[in-house]
């Protein structure tokens, strides 16, 4: 007899809205691990109350280390299958209310500031990114932060002092005797 246990945390999830706008994703997922076992209760445990019961899992084996062939959920047992052929960076579930629902799957390790642009990414409605499109995306915007990141680092005072608003003020002029000085945009001393 199997034992069917009950979700013990929260899944890290983000559905986008109910609306008619139909896009790539349903959402993204963002497991704590790469467990299937121990994150596949409570992502199927969130998602029951919108799409109904989860049948079917089905991943790409590149992202999961072992890849169970059923998982017990609350109540019932989820088939899980896997396919190559699958975008790795998603996750498809099944069910018999709604039929199928396709989530970015976050890797577990990525910072909490990337997740949250990938969740709300793909919960927008309408999106024509894929998963691996998103990913592909934010790869390149985490370079370019730490690229940003590393330059700042290696800026000299002088280059700060010059670039964050310590150069000397503008020069002033006054085009008619015994106006008022004003500052003439442009005009800077150096």
């Amino acid at each position: 007899m199997t034992t069917l246990t009950a979700p013990t945390r929260s899944a890290r999830l983000s559905l986008t809205p109910r609306t008619t706008l139909a896009g790539q994703l349903d959402g993204a997922w963002w497991p704590e691990s790469r467990d299937l076992v121990a994150e596949l209760p409570p992502l199927v445990a969130a998602l029951e109350g919108r799409w109904g019961r989860i049948t079917r899992v089905t991943v790409n084996p590149t992202r999961w280390p072992v890849v169970p062939h059923k998982v017990p959920v609350t109540r019932h047992t989820v088939h899980v299958g896997w396919f190559t052929e699958q975008d790795p960076d998603k996750v498809i579930l099944l069910s018999y209310v709604v039929g199928r629902c396709d989530l970015l799957v976050i890797p577990p390790e990525t910072e909490p500031a990337a997740a949250a642009r990938l969740m709300a990414a793909a919960a927008t409605p309408g999106s024509v990114l894929t998963a691996d499109g998103l990913m592909s995306d934010e790869a390149a915007t985490g370079r370019r932060m730490r690229e940003t990141r590393t330059s700042e680092e290696t800026r000299t005072s002088e280059d700060v002092w010059e670039t964050d608003g310590g150069s000397a003020p503008p020069r002033l002029r006054h085009p008619v005797v015994g106006a008022r000085m004003i500052p003439v945009p442009g005009n800077m001393r150096r």
